[in-house]
């Protein structure tokens, strides 16, 4: 299956760097390289950095970004060791990066990667193939409290303990190996009438194992912490995030990082003495036109928010 990825929000995004031809960039998230691409359209002497978990997006972005030869460097590693690459690398500081979180297309829809509810497959759901935890092992080793945990606190599922409930007493009588038998269980623990509103009853489900099995949101705070302290002066940060967990991650150390002086008001003089890292480009984020809808439904959720380091 040819790795086919629409990048969502791309010229927001590569206009929102504000690209220094002559700088260094990275794309954290290379995906089809996409994203990359359009840096490295608009660079002189500059180099960009490309990450991916997934040994097929990497091999993908050497071969349609090959033209670029020696201003490209690929890593095959996670974006949340940003600041031991560049340590490796001899580089201090960067001009810019751009994140794509989440899970790309050509992820969900090659089935035999595990990652969609519409597909039956092997589970699986590793970005990183080579990483020792799959799905399988957690829909059959997690306990019914855990299940229930992850199912609540990352796919925000109100129905996350009679889900769990369901597949620990399914699981006992065979092992759950497929996405397939994994949705008819979820289809049997939520209720008809919660099935037919909203959703498909396995998305939350799904996406809540998705992040549990590839840990996205354990080091995303520190993630973008660590990449605005390597930003160069000027540099910005550009992040694109599909569900609302991500997002408030994002907006929140944003502000955070913006702001200065912590101390109370009543408090005449400065004695926390933290300083504002830069600013926040969008106050709102940025969502995807409906032209752009009209073209990738995935895009819907997207929201783009920008940081500019001071």
């Amino acid at each position: 299956m040819e790795f086919h990825h629409i990048s969502v929000l791309l010229n927001e995004t590569i206009d929102g760097l504000n690209i220094n031809p002559d700088g260094i960039y990275v794309d954290g998230t290379m995906g089809g390289g996409g994203h990359s691409r359009e840096i490295l359209k608009r660079l002189d002497c500059g180099k960009l950095i490309g990450f991916d978990r997934d040994i097929t997006a990497i091999n993908v972005c050497r071969e349609r970004l090959s033209k670029f030869g020696e201003h490209v460097e690929f890593v095959n590693r996670n974006f949340f060791e940003i600041k031991n690459v560049l340590s490796e690398m001899g580089i201090e500081s960067i001009d810019g990066a751009v994140l794509d979180l989440g899970v790309s297309s050509y992820q969900l829809d090659t089935a035999s990667r595990g990652f969609s509810y519409q597909h039956d497959a092997p589970l699986d759901m590793r970005m990183n193939e080579s990483d020792p935890v799959s799905a399988k092992d957690i829909v059959n080793n997690y306990s019914e409290e855990q299940l229930a945990d992850i199912i609540w606190r990352y796919g925000e599922d109100r129905w996350s303990k009679r889900i769990a409930q369901f597949i620990v007493a399914e699981r006992e009588k065979e092992e759950i190996l497929t996405t397939g038998r994994l949705v008819d269980i979820i289809k049997k623990a939520v209720p008809k009438g919660a099935r037919q509103d909203g959703p498909h009853p396995a998305k939350r489900t799904f996406q809540a194992i998705r992040i549990e099995v590839n840990s996205e949101l354990a080091g995303l705070e520190q993630a973008v912490r660590d990449f605005i302290d390597v930003l160069a002066p000027g540099g910005r940060l550009s992040i694109i995030t599909f569900h609302s967990l991500e997002d408030r991650i994002v907006k929140n150390v944003f502000a955070e990082m913006a702001r200065g002086c912590t101390c109370p008001p009543e408090i005449p003089i400065c004695i926390c003495g933290k300083k504002s890292a830069g600013k926040v480009i969008t106050k709102k984020g940025i969502a995807a036109s409906d032209e752009e809808l009209e073209n990738n439904p995935r895009a819907r959720s997207a929201h783009l928010r920008i940081f500019e380091k001071k």
